[in-house]
């Protein structure tokens, strides 16, 4: 008998604040173990945390963006449970009342087209350390060692409802939060370090059942490892009912080397963690004027920036598309706009044809993120200004990109420097394909016999000739001229 499989999502987003969410402790990544952890961290008795309102500002700027309830008071408590990395033996949380309610997340499922994932809540936490079992390292020694640098680091866990039905609408959902909370500027999305971490409800049923009994996969720190450890996961379950045993709720973790899930330990209920309000933290007071203080600043969302390029700049659905996919790439884009001064639609779109096109494939050679391009939005935008102006050819163009990311300096700078300006004076470039013409008669035959492919070859030999500095359309226009005259 076929099985119904139900998923839900618990995302974990490090918020990016500069401190911690109960403290003044810099939330950088890679300081040396126990560097970033203050007295209030590690739970120095006496110690009294104080709210981060960067963290508030940041779980607001989300629950807006996803259509959800900001709660106008929200609370704080003891989450209990004992792990060598949790100094004080319980974490700050929210359960009853968190900062946000509802909303939803909208993806296209390979099943059911355009679907809207709708969220449980999201609330304010503080992270815990971490436990290293690097053994035989210098460090430890064969040792399992604390390194308490992220305790209190900043979290918003964002919850899904259980009604994703594949792993494929998992991975869709996963991705289009991913590029949510980074585009609104609430997390850098860093997965390799650990800034946006999945845990995956999993379970199976027969159809018309009711839920089965879920099993929880945790810190599932990449795409593809999430899709394997939820099929793997959809696989013992099914099995294990089919042979007539039963699924035992528990915490998996995924092994990545295996593909497969194993036991952690067994899944705690909420009553297992004693929640109770914590005594050190007055009830979280969100007025009006917060929420529209925190709306008046929160970026332009996704789709309608999607529309306003095709509607405003005259772009492709395909090219806005992609040009919003990633927050960093559609900044860069505005900007080289704005540093070009372009205003028509035509020069928008050989912005974004150069953006889309020359340095993303660029980026993609260097494995670099555009965050880390080395030539600028307002340096692309001047090497632009030179092809519009007619300084250079769209073929020049590509050199001077080039030498520009090898670092030689902006687009005049080169072209000064190489030679580069292009040649439009007429009887230059009448000189041009004169000789271009003589020095090719079998082409020229070619040609004049209707082999039309034959006149581009000309226009290459011309180009050749003029070292790829003569104006292309001049060149064509005077070849065809000559050509047809003769």
């Amino acid at each position: 008998m076929s099985f119904e499989v139900v998923i839900g999502l618990e995302t974990h987003t490090q918020l990016s604040t500069a401190s911690k969410i109960f403290s003044g402790a810099p939330t950088a990544f890679g300081a040396p173990p126990n560097t970033q952890a203050s007295a209030v961290d590690i739970a120095l008795p006496g110690v009294l945390p104080v709210l981060n309102r960067g963290a508030v500002e940041r779980a607001i700027r989300f629950g807006l963006a996803v259509g959800g309830t900001i709660n106008r008071r929200s609370v704080f408590a003891r989450k209990n449970y004992f792990y060598p990395d949790l100094p004080k033996g319980y974490q700050i949380s929210q359960y009853e009342i968190p900062v946000v309610a509802g909303g939803g997340v909208d993806i296209v499922s390979p099943t059911r087209g355009p679907t809207r994932i709708r969220l449980t809540r999201a609330h304010l936490e503080e992270d815990a350390g971490k436990s290293l079992h690097e053994h035989g390292t210098e460090l430890l020694h064969d040792m399992t060692g604390i390194d308490l640098n992220r305790a209190g680091t900043p979290l918003l866990e964002i919850v899904s409802e259980p009604e994703m039905t594949s792993s494929d609408e998992a991975i869709a959902y996963a991705k289009a939060l991913h590029a949510l909370v980074r585009w609104i500027g609430i997390c850098d999305g860093n997965m390799q370090e650990g800034s946006f971490r999945c845990d995956a409800n999993v379970s199976v049923r027969r159809p018309g059942d009711p839920l089965g009994t879920r099993c929880e996969i945790k810190n599932l720190n990449s795409f593809r490892f999430m899709q394997d450890a939820i099929d793997f996961e959809v696989r013992r379950q099914i099995a294990l009912l089919e042979q007539g045993g039963s699924v035992v709720q528990e915490t998996r973790l995924y092994d990545p080397d295996r593909r497969e899930t194993r036991s952690m330990r067994s899944k705690e209920d909420a009553q297992d963690y004693r929640y109770f309000p914590d005594p050190d933290l007055p009830p979280l007071m969100i007025d009006e004027a917060w929420i529209r203080r925190i709306q008046e600043h929160t970026p332009e969302s996704q789709p309608a920036m999607r529309s306003r390029l095709v509607a405003e700049h005259g772009l492709s659905d395909y090219d806005a598309t992609q040009l919003t996919a990633d927050r960093d790439i559609a900044d860069y884009y505005v900007k080289t706009i704005e540093a070009t001064e372009a205003s028509e639609p035509g020069s928008r779109k050989q912005v974004a044809n150069w953006v889309l096109g020359e340095l993303t494939a660029a980026l993609n050679k260097a494995e670099l993120g555009i965050a880390r391009a080395p030539i600028a939005p307002d340096r692309l935008a001047g090497l632009l200004r030179r092809i519009a102006d007619k300084t250079i050819s769209g073929t020049l163009a590509k050199e001077i990109f080039d030498a520009m990311w090898e670092g030689e300096g902006d687009a005049d700078t080169i072209i000064e420097k190489k030679g580069l300006r292009q040649i439009s004076d007429e009887a230059a470039i009448e000189k041009i394909v004169d000789g271009a013409i003589a020095a090719n008669p079998s082409i020229v035959a070619e040609f004049r016999a209707g082999r039309e492919k034959a006149f581009n070859s000309l226009v290459g030999k011309a180009m050749a000739a003029s070292k790829g500095k003569a104006n292309p359309a001049q060149v064509n226009a005077m070849l065809r001229k000559k050509l047809e005259k003769n």
